[in-house]
């Protein structure tokens, strides 16, 4: 029966909102909704209430993650669009009176869901998610400066509109100028602080005056210690002020607690903090630099190779500081293209799976829905939809992405160090923000022939290693292709993962 052309599409996003919320246990269930660039993240009173099979189903639906949230991959653009609409659906039933079944409901799932945060409240989670928390925020404003940066030097370069050209340099620089401000700001904010507090005293690691400053017999510099340092005087100013709330008489705690805060965590970075920050960010610069100098092959290699394993478990978090950190010294990361060559070699992966299984028709839907997204640097519809599920073309995709980290790392032995002017984007999307210590177009060659190494290893190996079978093999699609192109039939999927 053909639907009235009155009826929306299964695959719009009101649809798809109305499809999920009854799968997901109702309104009574879920506890909150937000979503990042592919996820949409609810909170759930009870996740056993969970039709995960028929969520699984639902053609717009590439992908589930379970964690802390309940996370359905959708893809960019297209979660935006849902998340909107599921919200909408959820204030128009909020109206509805939520019987004794509901309230019982909320407090079992409260209970559960404090359960389940204990036991994933390990040093180590908390740790990496607090440090995304703090950094990835930042990340709009870094590929906007990033990319106008991009722009202005090849406006520099071709000697165009040179009355322009410092409008957009000081527009660039202005963020990285000041981010340690603003990560202070947000380092207060997630551990229980007063946030401007926190930008005020990690103000003082960029303050022009500091040069005046001696510590350890040496003077300081404006933006010693960077983003660590701005880090660690915030962390300090947090841990003074819930100090002195809890000692300084309630009459004096409005005047003396933000000054108390502001003056021991200033005197602490200016005479500390700012000279071991800085220290450490000197290491690490260094330290980049020598492992692909050195190793640059070796270490393109497995770089390249684990980035899609270190995404799965959430550990690429840890990453964010270090890019941050060689952005403020040398104005690029030089980790990051290596990293991207990981989703080169899911692109080269995914496009093997496509030519050869040409009879799954599910598969194939999938993968050009989750393409262009891959392509463009965003590999989670690929990850859940397609390489994950189907479990060997995730090995073969990591085994393309250490192809590919191992090309440049390769031509950073010889001295052409490749590097993005900001962290985020990757794939075709980093072409704009590419610099190094070559020309544009020197750096640019060798990026794009690490994405084309990516690509072709990843495709090849998946072809002949991914266990996929003959393209013209006629097998029943409603049992062994089925089951490939169905991630609730897969045991790869149900491991847990912390999201990317």
């Amino acid at each position: 029966m053909r639907p009235s052309p009155d009826e929306p599409r299964a695959d719009t996003p009101p649809a798809t909102a109305a499809a999920l919320l009854p799968l997901v246990g109702g309104p009574a269930n879920v506890t909150s909704v937000a979503h990042c660039m592919t996820r949409l993240r609810l909170g759930l009173a009870d996740p056993s209430l969970v039709d995960e099979e028929r969520v699984r189903a639902l053609p717009a639906v590439l992908g589930v993650v379970s964690d802390d949230t309940y996370q359905v991959v959708l893809g960019p653009g297209v979660v935006g669009r849902v998340t909107a609409a599921f919200e909408e659906l959820l204030a128009a039933k909020s109206a509805e009176k939520e019987d004794g079944t509901a309230a019982r409901l909320a407090a079992r799932g409260a209970e559960l869901k404090a359960e389940r945060g204990r036991r994933n409240a390990t040093p180590l989670k908390l740790a990496l998610r607090r440090v995304a928390n703090i950094f990835v925020p930042l990340i709009p404003a870094l590929i906007g400066c990033g990319v106008l940066a991009g722009v202005n030097g090849l406006l520099v370069n071709a000697g165009w509109l040179p009355g322009l050209t410092p409008a957009l340099a000081a527009i660039a620089s202005g963020f990285m100028a000041l981010i340690a401000v603003f990560v202070g700001h947000n380092t207060a904010k997630e551990f229980g602080g007063t946030p401007v507090l926190g930008g005020a005293v990690a103000a003082v690691v960029v303050y022009p005056g500091v040069a005046k400053v001696t510590a350890f017999g040496l003077a300081l510099s404006p933006g010693q210690g960077g983003v660590l340092g701005a880090l660690g005087a915030a962390l300090l100013g947090t841990y003074v002020e819930k100090w002195c709330h809890r000692h300084v008489p309630p009459t004096l705690d409005v005047l003396l607690t933000p000054a108390l805060t502001v003056l021991i965590a200033g005197l602490a970075t200016l005479y500390g903090l700012m000279y071991v920050a800085g220290e450490i960010s000197t290491a690490i610069g260094t330290a980049a630099d020598w492992l692909l100098s050195t190793t640059g092959a070796f270490a393109g290699l497995v770089l390249g190779g684990l980035f899609l394993p270190l995404v799965m478990l959430g550990l690429h978090q840890a990453l964010i500081p270090i890019h941050t950190t060689l952005i403020e010294q040398q104005g690029y990361t030089v980790l990051l293209p290596v990293l991207a060559m990981a989703g080169a070699g899911q692109v080269g992966a995914a496009t093997a799976v496509y030519v050869r299984r040409r009879h799954d028709t599910s598969l194939r839907t999938t993968i050009r829905s989750a393409l262009p997204a891959g392509l463009l640097g965003v590999g989670e519809p690929l990850i859940y939809g397609v390489s994950l599920p189907l479990g060997r073309p995730f090995l073969t995709a990591c085994a393309g992405g250490a192809a590919g980290g191992a090309f440049i790392g390769f031509f950073a032995m010889l001295g052409h160090q490749v590097g993005a002017t900001a962290i985020g984007p990757s794939g075709w999307a980093l072409f704009p923000l590419l610099a190094g210590s070559e020309s544009l177009l020197t750096t640019t060659a060798i990026y794009a022939g690490g994405l084309a190494t990516g690509y072709a290893v990843g495709f090849a190996a998946t072809w002949a290693f991914g266990g996929l079978g003959g393209p013209d093999e006629d097998e029943d699609e409603e049992t062994d292709a089925g089951r490939l192109s169905d991630p609730c039939r897969s045991p790869v999927t149900s491991a847990r993962t912390d999201g990317a």
